[in-house]
């Protein structure tokens, strides 16, 4: 299958572990890695890479053993400043504002930001860990809706309409056009419309190419 990805999963919990295998494995893609701590996460990745079979994907927890607070996502920055083309999904148990911004401060091609909740969801976590893997960005909706409801962002924003900021938010959950369309029951070429001008108003020149998606979420994630 054209969608296919090499996943590693870093979760402590058996249970869930296993049932992300599943999933992912039922739907052809292959999990070469579960773990169930940090350190096991760098040093797996660290050996596919060596061996020449790297993952695409690593999906995380955040808070991972020994102290269950961020090893995960520590290990996550850290494997993408050690392996530049890995894509990382990180899970949470509740929107954790400073570990989206963290995770999205460096490179901001392939990651993403989930609620465990949306686990259950399952075309919706899938086709978010293909997006990611290859070069997408996923956010939860409950992350894009508090980070933008931030006071130190409306300043970014003001610029925007409410119906662009809206499409913005659906942006940043990476959302296509279309798919922002039918959300909101539009037209594509309205979607479109929208989009430029929130590129025009965020100064993103056409220069930016395709990252001009992500580096307009990335204007109100990191001001």
């Amino acid at each position: 299958m054209a969608d296919r990805v090499r996943v590693v999963i870093a979760e402590d919990s058996v249970l869930l572990r296993e049932g992300l295998t599943r999933l992912l494995t039922d739907r052809g893609h292959d999990v070469v890695a579960g773990v169930g701590d940090a350190e096991a996460l760098i040093k797996s990745v660290r050996e596919l890479a060596d061996e020449g079979a790297p993952p695409d994907v690593v999906v995380a927890d955040v808070r991972m053993p020994p102290t269950h607070t961020d090893e995960g996502v520590r290990a996550a920055v850290r494997l993408r400043r050690d392996h530049p083309g890995l894509a990382v999904l990180v899970l949470s148990q509740y929107v954790e504002e400073q570990y989206a911004t963290e995770l999205l401060a460096g490179n901001s091609r392939g990651v993403g930001y989930l609620l465990k909740d949306r686990v259950a969801e399952v075309r919706e976590f899938v086709d978010a860990v293909v997006r990611v893997a290859q070069g997408g960005t996923a956010l939860d909706p409950e992350v894009v809706a508090q980070l933008l409801g931030r006071s130190r962002k409306q300043d970014v924003l003001a610029g925007l309409t409410p119906r662009e900021r809206e499409v913005l938010g659906l942006m940043a959950e990476g959302r296509t056009n279309s798919a922002i369309a039918r959300q909101l029951v539009v037209s594509d070429g309205a979607v479109e419309k929208h989009v430029s001008n929130i590129f025009l108003k965020l100064g993103l020149s056409p220069s930016d190419g395709d990252h001009r998606r992500v580096l307009a979420v990335l204007t109100y994630l990191n001001s």
